[in-house]
């Protein structure tokens, strides 16, 4: 197996998942820290557009998202699993929640006027605006919560929470599964990174026990690595063949065909190469990049828009 490059920064949330999720496979990592704000010129290299974070590189695979990085580990370390039989669909559903409606009401109370300025209490004095202004260019026009209607909803889904977390350990039984790294990064945001706000967790004992056992459970063997030499792994390396190519059309889009990929609400920069696979689960495009060669670049189905680019030149 080639080695996992993980393209991350320390305080991005859905990062924190994925750092969990190898630890919890115990699979060695190699770090590479990229910038919170755009301009990512290493990290789009490598996605052709695709800024979100965080990114895996495997040689010359790129898998962009949590939801299809957590099914890639699977693929390469299936035990401990991270979809449990028989509930591997619940917790799939849960997750996906989780990372959206829990995400996004966890963020909008964590980005309030404290816990802004602890996050940029030792930067440099603009940062905070640029954070702002970078977020805003990547919403696609979401509507925004408000911190006091969202720590409305905060406050009920960690009752939730500590509800089914009253009679085990993790959320859907005795061990972890994608629920629970799921479920645990925004948490962990609000613990962590903003900790002045964090006593919105005390009122919900069970979940602070549940989020000690999780960050017990580590980041695993990590060594740092820089982005140029990522990208000289990319370009030294050849794409993996597709262990599923099973074509589902839901477009009227042929394989090969010159296509774009973005996300549908967040982050909405896009992606445009040629169309290898459109699985019931992901995408893969082919493209080209000078400085890292022949890429295939993966983003699951859900939550990504698929089109074709027009081809045919006016007269």
């Amino acid at each position: 197996m080639s080695e996992l490059i993980l393209h991350h920064y320390p305080n991005s949330p859905f990062a924190e998942k994925v750092r969990l999720m190898l630890g919890y496979k115990n699979l060695p990592w190699k770090s590479v820290v990229i910038p919170m704000v755009s301009p990512k010129p290493d990290l789009v290299a490598l996605t052709g557009g695709y800024r979100k974070t965080p990114v895996l590189q495997i040689g010359a695979d790129i898998y962009c998202d949590t939801a299809l990085i957590a099914d890639v580990l699977e693929h390469l370390q299936p035990w401990p699993t991270l979809y449990p039989e028989p509930c591997k669909g619940m917790a799939r559903t849960l997750a996906q929640w989780a990372d959206s409606t829990l995400f996004w009401a966890s963020m909008a109370f964590n980005m309030q006027p404290k816990g802004l300025a602890q996050i940029f209490d030792h930067a440099p004095p603009d940062a905070a605006r640029v954070f702002a202004e970078d977020r805003k260019a990547m919403n696609g026009g979401m509507a925004r919560v408000r911190a006091e209607d969202a720590a409305a909803a905060y406050k009920s889904y960690l009752r939730r929470l500590s509800d089914m977390l009253d009679v085990r350990p993790f959320v859907l039984g005795d061990v972890p599964c994608i629920t629970d790294f799921a479920m645990y990064h925004p948490l962990w945001f609000t613990r962590v990174r903003t900790s002045v706000l964090a006593d919105i967790l005390s009122a919900t004992p069970a979940v602070l026990d549940w989020m000690d056992r999780m960050a017990a459970i580590g980041h695993g063997s990590m060594e740092k690595f820089s982005a140029p030499e990522a990208i000289a792994v990319a370009a030294a390396a050849t794409p993996l063949p597709l262990h599923d190519d099973t074509f589902q059309d839901e477009h009227g889009i042929a394989l090969g065909s010159r296509v774009q990929v973005r996300a549908e609400s967040f982050g909405l920069e896009p992606t445009e190469g040629e169309l290898l696979a459109a699985t019931r689960m992901h995408y893969t495009l082919r493209r080209t990049d000078e400085r890292a060669g022949t890429v295939h670049v993966h983003f699951p189905r859900i939550g990504y828009a698929l089109k074709a680019l027009d081809t045919v030149k006016p007269a």
